[in-house]
């Protein structure tokens, strides 16, 4: 069996904790950004190096429109010995298609439920990331954000930059087709990073969701063993 997938209620709940290390993570912030998606197809990726290569789109597509990109931002704190500057990350950035609740989470595999079922408890199929930077996109529309973003690289950048937070989310738009990106930063930094899909009691995608590991979850031999 795969990575289990996190409890993603908690982890978007204002005020889940969490222990970390020496320090304590609260779930402080969900801001929220509208990713156009004319296509109804999604893919996710490094908006920054590897936009035009990204993976397969994911499966799960959603009828045209505009879906919230939610984070679950936590603020991680030594109890006693408050930070001048506390540190917040990213945890996990969902897209959200519908406002049924998911009955199930899997990881998302590229239709090849066999290679799901091939891999081990702590294995996982992901995004690589080199820029601290993730993004859900409209999968239609590769190109033509790939050319908004070659005509000017620190477009997505500075808009990250005079984000108040500095995590995102933010948007690009295509303004010939309409389509989107939002991106965010990804958690610690660089890695590769999950996404799994969530179904509702009648087996319809309400939404995905990636996790960067700054948090524990639980049913992972990882964290247990940690």
């Amino acid at each position: 069996m795969p990575l289990p997938a996190p409890d993603v209620d908690r982890l978007f709940t204002l005020g889940s904790t969490y222990p970390s290390g020496d320090r304590l993570a609260t779930v402080v912030a969900l801001p929220t950004a509208e990713l156009p998606l004319p296509s109804g197809t999604v893919s996710a990726c490094d908006p920054l190096v590897s936009l035009e290569d990204s993976e397969t789109p994911f499966d799960e597509t959603a009828p045209p429109g505009r879906y919230p990109v939610t984070l679950s931002v936590v603020e991680l704190t030594r109890p006693g010995a408050p930070d001048a500057r506390p540190d917040r990350r990213v945890a996990a950035a969902r897209l959200r298609f519908r406002t049924e609740p998911a009955a199930r989470w899997a990881l998302s595999a590229d239709g090849d439920p066999d290679a799901v079922a091939a891999l081990g408890d702590t294995d996982f199929f992901g995004y690589g990331v080199d820029t601290g930077t993730g993004c859900f996109f409209d999968a239609a529309a590769t190109e033509a954000l790939s050319a908004l973003l070659e005509e000017d690289e620190d477009l997505l950048q500075d808009a990250l930059d005079r984000d108040p937070a500095g995590l995102g989310p933010v948007l690009l738009l295509d303004p010939d087709s309409g389509a989107g990106l939002v991106a965010f930063t990804t958690g610690w930094g660089d890695g590769r990073y999950p996404t799994w899909a969530g179904y509702d009691a009648d087996g319809r995608p309400v939404g995905l969701v990636t996790e960067f590991f700054v948090v524990p979850q639980p049913g992972r031999r990882s964290d247990e063993e940690d």
